[in-house]
Order: C-alpha cells, then structure tokens, then sequence
C-alpha cells in the first residue's frame, strides 16, 4: 500500500503561507495544489544525518515541517543531482533534495518543481546557473549566499532569495548545516545546473 505524503504537502504548503513575501505570494498563487501523487520508492542519503540539528535550529515557524522530515525521513525519496566527478565524495555526503512535487516528486507537476535542499556544514555548493527562475526560503540561518559578481553574504532563516534565470549564484556552510525550501519556475525543471565555479574557489 502506498505511503500517504498529504501531510508532507500539507506543511510544505502551510510554511510557504507564512512567508511575507510578494515574490512568494504570488508563485503560492499560481500553483495548483490539487496534485496527483506518485508512488515513488523510498531512497534515503547520508545528509540526512544533520536532520536532527535542523530541527533544533529550525524558528518555530518552521519546525512542524522540520520534525516531519525528520521523523519520515526514511520514507521520502531524496535525490542528488551531481556525481562524485562533479564535486569530490566529500560534498555528496553532505548534500541531497527532496522533491516534493515536480516531474520527478511525490507529487505530479509539470509547471513548477518544489522541495528541500540539504547541506551538511563546512561545504562550498560552487558557484552555478539554470535557465528556470528559483526562489529559495532558508529554514536555518548562518548559510553564506553569493549571486552573479558579488561577494557572499550571510542569509537567515526566514529570508527570500531570489536567483532569475541564468544568473549565477553560490552558497557555503559554516559550523552548521543549511535546510532550504526552494521553487522552481519558468525552464526545464529537471535541468542539471551550469557549473561555473569550483569547491575550492567557493572558500576564498
């Protein structure tokens, strides 16, 4: 019998309406919530490790949708988009997502892909781009963002970050680790990113 992830959903959707945000506002709008659900196998992934610490740094707004991911972690199939060539060993073990709905989620969407994205601390995701728009609403704080030519700048919980199409952008851990919620709109929503960066240039 296959797993009911409504509630996943539910509090995917329940956390985007507390953010004040126009940008967020109106993508929440467009969606169309009513989705069909998949039955996907579960795939779990060593990044899941730092669930625990998320919960516990996690504001109060968002730790009912931290404590479900972290008590149904093992249920949920997490992804990774990039191979050890990419980044190394070391970055795939402390980096997943979890698509909640998309082309590839638990549930069926083909206009705008959702989800979460895990990084474990002390790692460079280096400097990339797509061709979809992506809003991201960090879940935990002290995670250091850099977009285009500027430098990095510590983001924190609660914020919105708004990447546009193509335009290059980088994140980095300190002594914890990043939950991210993100959206993506507007491109192919399965499209490996354009690495323009290196692990090694992220920490300069």
């Amino acid at each position: 019998m296959p797993t009911n992830f409504n509630d996943l959903l539910d509090g995917f959707h329940g956390y985007l309406d507390t953010v004040d945000s126009p940008l967020v506002r109106d993508a929440v709008a467009q969606i169309e919530w009513n989705m069909t659900a998949r039955a996907l196998a579960p795939h779990a992934l060593p990044c899941l490790r730092h669930l625990d610490r998320i919960v516990e740094l996690a504001p109060a707004d968002a730790r009912p949708l931290t404590r479900l991911l972290a008590r149904r972690r093992n249920e949920f199939r997490w992804g990774q988009t990039y191979s050890v060539p990419d980044f190394g060993a070391a970055f795939l073990e402390k980096y997943g997502w979890l698509e909640v709905f998309g082309t590839r989620g638990h549930f069926a969407n083909d206009e705008v892909a959702a989800g979460l994205l895990i990084l474990g601390p002390g790692i460079v995701y280096p400097d990339h781009h797509h061709i979809a728009e992506e809003i991201y609403v960090p879940l935990t704080g002290g995670t250091e963002w850099r977009m285009g030519e500027g430098g990095f700048e510590v983001r924190e919980a609660g914020e919105v970050i708004h990447h546009a199409s193509n335009v290059s952008h980088a994140m980095r851990t300190a002594e914890q680790p990043l939950l991210a919620l993100y959206i993506w709109r507007g491109g192919p929503l399965t499209q490996k990113s354009e690495i323009t960066g290196t692990v090694e240039q992220g920490r300069a």
